[in-house]
This record gives C-alpha cells, sequence and structure tokens, in this order.
C-alpha cells in the first residue's frame, strides 16, 4: 500500500475517533506555505490542530519523538495563519495521534496525547 494512501486512512481513524469524543471536525488537510496541518477540529473550549503519524508494530520510535521542534514550528505557523484568516477566538490545542498499523495495514491502536506540545504565539 503506498504512503499516501496509508495517511489517509491514518487520518480517517483519527477523524472517527476525534467524533466518537464529541469533537467537531473542521477542517482536513489545511496547507499554508509554512506546512500543513492533518486535523482541525473543535470542543466547547478549544481549536485543535491534530498532527496524525503513523507506525507500525514494533517501531522503535513513537509518533510524538517525530514531531520535533522544526515540526512543531512549522505547525505553529500554519495554525497561526488559520487562526487569523477565520478570527477564531478559542485557546489553541496542538494534539498529536499516533496509529499503530500491523504488517497487513490494518489499524490495531490508537494513541492520542492531547496538548502534546506548547507553544507561545509571536516567538
Amino acid at each position: 500500500m503506498d504512503v499516501r494512501r496509508l495517511g489517509k486512512i491514518g487520518e480517517n481513524v483519527v477523524k472517527n475517533y476525534l467524533i466518537s469524543k464529541g469533537i467537531k471536525i473542521i477542517k482536513t488537510n489545511f496547507h499554508s506555505r509554512y506546512g500543513e496541518i492533518d486535523i482541525i477540529a473543535q470542543d466547547e473550549k478549544h481549536i485543535i490542530f491534530v498532527e496524525v503519524k503513523l507506525r507500525s508494530l514494533g517501531s522503535m520510535f513513537s509518533g510524538l519523538e517525530r514531531v520535533d521542534s522544526a515540526k512543531q514550528n512549522k505547525i505553529l505557523r500554519t495554525a497561526e495563519i488559520y487562526l487569523m484568516d477565520n478570527l477564531i477566538e478559542k485557546q489553541p490545542r496542538f494534539d498529536v495521534a499516533e496509529v499503530v498499523f500491523d504488517s497487513k495495514y490494518e489499524h490495531k491502536e490508537i494513541y492520542y496525547i492531547e496538548n502534546a506540545f506548547e507553544v507561545k504565539f509571536g516567538d
């Protein structure tokens, strides 16, 4: 299975997870000149920017470990553009979702980390 198709499956797993928690999906695959945000969602208090990472069973690195400071900065800059363009006043939250697949590309687990990283706007 190609990476792009597997990525879409992973994003759908996360979207369904969020919906099951009562979180509304606003947009997927939002692009700016700085990067992409996989899922933008909202709950009563937050506008939620979700980075989706895929991992195979037995992989040494977690999804959170792969969201390094450079990736966080790209997400932040892209989120700033989204917030300004859409006049969003809710508190932003940055989450990471890790979807684990087996060797047959079947979804096995989801690890969802709220507030996976914090950023300061204006830095």
